[in-house]
């Protein structure tokens, strides 16, 4: 059901999910050193609730941030609750206003020993050159693509509605990234081509595959239980991941293969030559051939350990008439006795090292 109320969150253009901090900590903790000297863009973020905006603010001389910069789009619905920063001689309300907040350095400017939220609170109110007003803060605006062309790295979560044209933009433009969206993107004709090429890989994923975000008190839809937590006002979803083409560890981690093929155990596919494997633990060590896996893979692909060779659509599925729903089902088919079945979602890859024994 997460997975369904995420797709109809974005169906209706519901794009206002806001990244938990310990989330965003867990993840970021694996990409320190690519931050050291860079310009730092969150070009979905109102600063006054983002907590991408936070974790940056308040590391930028830990990181060594050379500047950090946020942009706010008109009419952030949860603007000012939070830092509920002044915005002075502006005559508009915050929540109807895009701007931008541009940070060069943080200081302990409240004299009190440390570098804090209340630090950054009291730049963002003194100093009238970190905040600006902008057009719309769309990040296809060309104010913001300006911005774009400034940055080293970008890191946020942006609209899963809009994902393909905003990962597209960050590859057309060719920057680094770090963003949140739904598993179902690697899927996207788009999307799928720099995956396959090794442009853009998984992250590490958040905690337990459990990904938690607020969202506007307004806008609470109609979440089945266990998915959206009155109290804390936080959704959850299982079908959330980092994209990424920064490279972190993991990326390189060999998946410790400890099954063996057999004919018996591993069927193969009517209609293209390739084993079907059930579960990625189950992937056999001495196989040379092509492997139908799921897509769960992607958050253990190490690049030097397996090759991806290509992805299940679906068309064949609504052939075959598996089940009353096709979503999600490959146009890969294997028999067994006389019903023949398409299997859920499928990667393609080939072991580049398999073991002879």
């Amino acid at each position: 059901m997460a997975n369904k109320n995420l797709n109809a969150a974005k169906a209706a253009k519901k794009d206002e999910f806001y990244t938990q901090l310990t989330d965003i900590e867990r993840e970021l903790q694996h990409y320190w050193p690519h931050f050291r000297d860079k310009v730092v863009l969150c070009n979905c973020d109102d600063p006054y609730e983002s907590n991408f905006f936070k974790y940056f603010a308040l590391r930028f001389n830990q990181l060594g941030l050379k500047k950090l910069i946020c942009t706010c789009y008109n009419g952030s619905p949860v603007q000012g609750n939070e830092l509920m920063i002044d915005f002075g001689d502006f005559t508009d309300e915050p929540r109807k206003v895009a701007y931008k907040v541009v940070i060069s350095e943080v200081k302990d400017l409240n004299g009190d020993g440390a570098v804090d939220l209340s630090d950054v609170r009291y730049l963002l109110k003194n100093d009238k050159n970190v905040i600006s007003i902008l057009r719309t803060g769309d990040f296809r605006d060309t104010e913001c693509i300006a911005l774009l062309r400034e940055a080293d790295v970008v890191v946020t979560n942006p609209p899963f509605s809009l994902f393909r044209e905003y990962i597209g933009q960050l590859m057309e433009y060719g920057k680094k990234f770090l963003i949140v969206g739904t598993l179902n993107a690697i899927h996207y004709k788009e999307v799928f081509p720099w995956i396959k090429d090794g442009k853009v890989w998984l992250g590490y994923g958040f905690n337990a595959g459990n990904a938690y975000f607020r969202i506007p008190s307004e806008d609470n839809p109609k979440y089945s239980e266990g998915v959206y937590d009155e109290m804390t006002g936080l959704v959850k979803f299982r079908n959330c991941h980092w994209f990424t083409n920064l490279d972190h560890n993991k990326r390189h981690e060999e998946l410790d293969l400890v099954c063996r093929y057999s004919p018996e155990e591993y069927p193969t596919y009517d209609n293209f030559e390739a084993i079907d494997i059930g579960r990625v633990q189950d992937i056999p060590y001495d196989y040379d051939g092509v492997m139908g896996v799921p897509d769960t893979i992607l958050g253990q692909l190490n690049p030097e350990q397996f090759e991806i060779i290509g992805l299940g659509s679906g068309d064949l599925a609504k052939q075959a008439g598996v089940g009353k729903n096709y979503r999600g089902r490959t146009d890969l088919a294997y028999t067994i006795g006389d019903k023949q079945k398409c299997p859920y979602s499928r990667i393609l890859i080939r072991n580049k090292h398999p073991q002879t024994i």
